[in-house]
């Protein structure tokens, strides 16, 4: 087949799975996990349900996926903020705050749905992403003295991911602004 025609048949997939996507998390934010069938999303998205199970085989599926692409999404975001701020501090901070209100917004999704979400591989997978992305900052802040150095980076990482967890609970933009600055504060160094 001609690479236009690929690239198009391409472009329609993709575009049939964003919208399933998108559907199915709509209509479980509106009705519950256990509210959405397969039929639902198919009518919802526009296509047949036979088409629908080309692409997935339960509603179970179509969520992990999704949360997979929002976690990809949170990832390249931590990633981007490293690259805007000049000194390992300000990267840090600002890495960590977009951590806290990601946190923060994660937790309306209810325990099922969360439950459901987080026992995949690319859970594990993202969480030792951010592990490793978190430590980096740790290291390059140590390295350049804004960091303490009398607790290994990995025990700090474990530290801010942990008490950055419970933004989760807060109820407003700047109680979790506060626990990020009580969570940096503990990082800096001691003297």
């Amino acid at each position: 087949m001609p690479k236009l025609w690929n690239e198009t048949i391409e472009e329609h997939r993709r575009a049939v799975r964003d919208t399933v996507l998108e559907t199915t998390a709509e209509l479980v934010a509106e009705q519950g996990l256990r509210g959405v069938t397969m039929s639902r999303i198919a009518e919802r998205s526009g296509i047949g349900r036979a088409t629908l199970y080309k692409y997935f085989p339960d509603v179970e599926s179509i969520m992990a996926a999704w949360h997979e692409r929002q976690i990809a999404g949170h990832l390249d975001e931590l990633a981007d903020l490293r690259g805007r701020s000049d000194t390992p501090g300000a990267r840090l901070a600002a890495v960590l705050e977009r951590y806290a209100f990601i946190q923060q917004q994660r937790h309306g999704h209810g325990a099922e749905l969360s439950a459901l979400l987080h026992r995949g591989g690319h859970a594990a997978h993202a969480e030792q992403h951010l592990r490793h992305f978190v430590r980096g900052l740790l290291a390059e802040g140590v390295q350049a003295g804004e960091v303490r150095d009398d607790v290994t980076p990995d025990e700090l990482t474990g530290y801010c991911l942990h008490a950055l967890a419970g933004a989760g609970e807060l109820p407003s933009k700047a109680a979790v602004r506060r626990l990020v600055a009580v969570t940096l504060t503990g990082l800096r160094p001691q003297g």
